[in-house]
């Protein structure tokens, strides 16, 4: 059964002071539509700019993760984006009146609070999965990280981490399935060694931060006036050293609450691939450098894979979406320049249709006689057709439209088609229909086997305005 999308029902905000900033920032979290995902909007900013929460975004990894896009950065942007994954969302817009989210405890779980106070709304499209096809690894030796993900029919993580410190020693964490990260993982809250934050404290870059929204981790021996200094620094009367190895501001919330916040961090990194995964990761010693890096070789996968299993997962003798009468009401081609005969699948991304190859075809008589091979033209012809279905089925009258070439790249032609062949073809939109301008990557396969591919662009133009069009 296939998974609907989800969104959530109302608007709902919070508001914090951001870690590394320290100003004070409203986040709100918007219902989204279909295929929208997760987006961060900048209303504080002339045009009030959108960023897509995208890993090719991402413009720094060193004390968080930021992304970059139309002039506008948001930062420290993971424990969000685990919260929107741990809620099960598809679709959310993020609206911030400044350049960092809220830090609030240090961990996801008042983003998780506030997501769950106004609910969850299901959406009609189908989610859509990458499912780990097989073991994509990352490794960092100078750092000792190493990441991979397996295949499995679930998101299962598990983590390591390492630090070779005394106190912080070797740790360890995981959940089983997604569903788990509320209860699990969501509380944990970010960390910090000593020395860290003496650091960053003289270097003024955790302007927002205080003792309430990170575990401090004492590795080191600490004099009384150290100890003083920070607590005038925090406002404290007093600080000291727990027996666990901590600042005593705050108890622990789990034993290997740092291995879980790490897992945590990564969960939110992932995100930014832009798909819900089926896979196992495990992860030893990862961080946001690691774990956005691993995410763009998780997402170059995707975009290698783009068609090929989703074609291959059709039953070509179900019934179809549309037969040839329907599409003829919606493609203007006719006999003998309509070169698809039924489409399997459509959305408002991407369709999947497919050609016939018969003997019978006119352009058999001379392309070649006596060795028939579908012309790789009409190949194309074929694919912009199905293409063509797609951008036709976002206007209300596509009998009033037709399509024009404006561009085609990248073409290759990987195999031979013959008489007695099928051809399925899949079409994806590179980016939002823009003033009529459609960019779209096709695919067309027999079988298992990819024989054609192509990105084109096309316009959509009223039948009454295409005398001016050329």
């Amino acid at each position: 059964m296939n998974v609907k999308q989800r969104t959530i029902k109302g608007e709902i905000s919070v508001k914090g002071v951001g870690l590394h900033t320290g100003a004070n920032v409203t986040l709100t979290f918007c219902p989204a539509p279909e295929n929208h995902g997760f987006k961060f909007q900048r209303i504080d900013l002339p045009g009030e700019p959108i960023v897509d929460a995208d890993c090719d975004n991402v413009t720094d990894t060193a004390r968080g993760t930021t992304i970059t896009q139309n002039g506008a950065s948001v930062s420290t942007v993971e424990h969000v984006m685990a919260a929107l994954v741990g809620m099960d969302l598809d679709n959310v817009l993020v609206k911030l009146n400044g350049p960092e989210t809220p830090i609030m405890d240090g961990s996801s779980i008042k983003f998780i609070e506030a997501l769950e106070q106004v609910g969850v709304s299901v959406q009609h499209a189908d989610r859509e999965y990458y499912t780990i096809p097989h073991n994509i690894t990352y490794t960092e030796p100078e750092r000792s990280v190493e990441i991979v993900a397996m295949p499995l029919d679930d998101y299962r993580f598990t983590c390591m981490i390492d630090y070779n410190s005394p106190v912080l020693g070797s740790q360890h964490a995981g959940i089983s399935t997604i569903s788990e990260f509320k209860k699990e993982i969501a509380s944990c809250r970010t960390f910090c060694f000593l020395h860290e934050l003496e650091y960053q404290l003289q270097n003024n870059l955790i302007k927002g931060g205080d003792l309430n929204n990170a575990i401090v981790i004492v590795d080191k021996e600490v004099t009384k006036d150290e100890l003083s200094h920070l607590a005038k620094i925090f406002n404290r009367e007093e600080i000291d050293v727990a027996p666990q190895g901590i600042l005593n501001n705050m108890e622990l919330r789990y034993q290997n609450e740092p291995a879980r916040h790490k897992l945590l961090d990564m969960i939110g990194d992932l995100a930014l691939v832009g798909m819900h995964l089926k896979g196992h990761i495990m992860a030893a010693r990862p961080g946001h450098a690691a774990n956005v890096a691993f995410a763009k070789k998780i997402k170059a996968a995707i975009k290698k894979d783009k068609g090929k299993k989703k074609i291959n997962a059709y039953d070509l003798n179900a019934k179809p979406l549309f037969d040839v009468v329907d599409i003829m009401k919606i493609l203007p081609h006719r006999q003998p320049f309509l070169f698809v005969d039924k489409v399997l699948e459509l959305t408002k991304t991407h369709v999947v249709g497919l050609k016939n190859v018969s003997m019978n075809e006119e352009f058999f008589k001379g392309h070649f006689p006596g060795a028939p091979v579908f012309p790789g033209v009409i190949q194309i012809e074929a694919m912009a057709q199905t293409g063509g279905i797609l951008v036709l089925s976002t206007v209300p009258d596509p009998e009033n439209y037709l399509t024009y070439f404006l561009k085609i790249d990248n073409v290759r032609f990987r195999s031979q088609v013959m008489p007695g062949d099928t051809i399925v073809f899949r079409c994806d939109l590179m980016e939002p229909i823009r003033r009529g301008i459609a960019q779209m990557k096709g695919v067309g396969m027999v079988g298992e086997k990819v024989v054609v591919e192509a990105e084109m662009m096309a316009q959509i133009v009223k039948v009454k305005d295409n005398e001016t069009t050329k």
